[in-house]
């Protein structure tokens, strides 16, 4: 996917509204700011050297199989960018050399009555870790985690109807979560499916994608995901990336699916301000298997109320998460992967005007997907 070359290149070149906040991250993933206004940073790790190969199904090559270790975090980052770890010795795998050795470990982040939840991509045995699987898991406040659901038990059981048989992930590759009262909804790309998690560890599937984008050719794989009144999410598309074919979908609580924004690149992220404005985080912009062209074509473009589109970042390298700090400023994963280790940053964008965490914008929101969850308790 990502060839290793990438690595040899890191460039960091944005608008002037942009600023680095932090640095030192490795891989670094969903992001979200916390009841006491300290962002929080799921971080993909790096990887390791854990084999699972004779012991179970493993993803097929040349994506596959995976290496792993217990590598991955979760930061937090003071208000002057000081960054601290919060958790660590998480599951982290990467892909096999021939496919770049892309890393994934903590997915997204996201609070709950002031407690944070992460969730993984990068455990299960077709990832390398024989003993683990991908969940949704409760930060204590000694730094240990609760599994809450498990993840890569339900994709097992409930086969989505038609699996990309040519890049199967037993076990998923979970990316984007958003909180709502007492539930989360969750999106697993590989197999195109978003899905709801309540605290009590119950999952069920919100919408099978995979009967609207049947694989492999029509594959577009749910990626970011944002609330706002309905939900929201971003699609990153098949390779060789072709510009401006992506779009961010709106899916309401019954099931309803409509284009909401179109004519994107690889969408990783979605979010919105407080004037209602959609903004959509495009990882790779240039035609062509991701590697060396497309360092620094990474940028956040703001949909507008007209359905126009007006660009307000350019010069990002596989940013990979945003979301709205208390600040009004916008947040990026930036140096998402394919880089050395620690070479991950944090990217804060002014985007002119006041804004809102686009994870939870429920003061401007209808009642919709908030009203189901609060039906759950």
């Amino acid at each position: 996917m990502i060839p290793s070359s990438v690595a040899a290149r890191p460039v960091h070149q944005t608008l002037p509204q942009s600023s680095v906040f932090a640095t030192g991250f490795n891989n670094p993933r969903g992001l979200t700011f916390g009841p006491d206004g300290f962002l929080y940073v799921a971080e993909g790790g790096t990887g390791g050297d854990t084999s699972s190969v004779g012991t179970c199904t493993q993803v097929v090559a040349p994506v596959g199989p995976y290496s792993a270790g217990l590598t991955a975090s979760i930061s937090k980052i003071s208000s002057d960018g000081v960054k601290s770890t919060l958790v660590e010795n998480l599951p982290s795998d990467q892909l096999s050399p021939a496919f770049g050795g892309l890393v994934s470990g903590v997915a997204d982040v996201q609070f709950m009555d002031g407690t944070l939840y992460g969730l993984e991509s990068a455990g299960g045995c077709s990832h390398g870790l024989a003993d683990t699987s991908n969940t949704i898991f409760r930060v204590n406040l000694d730094g240990t985690t609760t599994t809450i659901a498990d993840l890569s038990a339900f994709l097992k059981a409930n086969p989505v109807a038609h699996p990309d048989v040519d890049d199967f992930e037993p076990d998923g590759t979970w990316y984007g979560m958003v909180a709502v009262h007492n539930v989360f909804f969750a999106t697993e790309p590989n197999s195109q499916q978003i899905d709801k998690i309540t605290l009590d560890g119950k999952v069920t599937r919100v919408i099978d994608l995979s009967t609207t984008f049947v694989p492999p050719a029509g594959w577009k794989g749910a990626t970011g995901i944002a609330l706002h009144g309905n939900l929201y999410f971003g699609q990153l598309g098949t390779f060789p990336v072709v510009p401006g074919t992506e779009s961010i979908y709106q899916l309401t609580p019954s099931g309803g699916l409509k284009v909401a924004a179109s004519g994107l690149t690889a969408v990783l992220g979605v979010a919105f301000d407080s004037q209602g404005r959609m903004y959509a985080l495009e990882d790779d912009t240039v035609a062509g298997f991701p590697g060396p062209s497309a360092v620094g074509t990474g940028q956040v473009v703001r949909v507008n109320h007209d359905g126009s589109k007006t660009t307000i970042a350019t010069g990002l390298t596989f940013p990979t998460g945003m979301a709205f700090g208390p600040d009004g400023r916008l947040y990026v994963s930036n140096n998402g992967y394919a880089f050395p280790h620690g070479k991950g940053e944090i990217v804060v964008i002014d985007t002119s005007g006041p804004a809102s965490n686009g994870h939870d914008d429920s003061s401007n929101q209808s009642d919709m997907f908030t009203s189901e969850a609060k039906n759950e308790n």
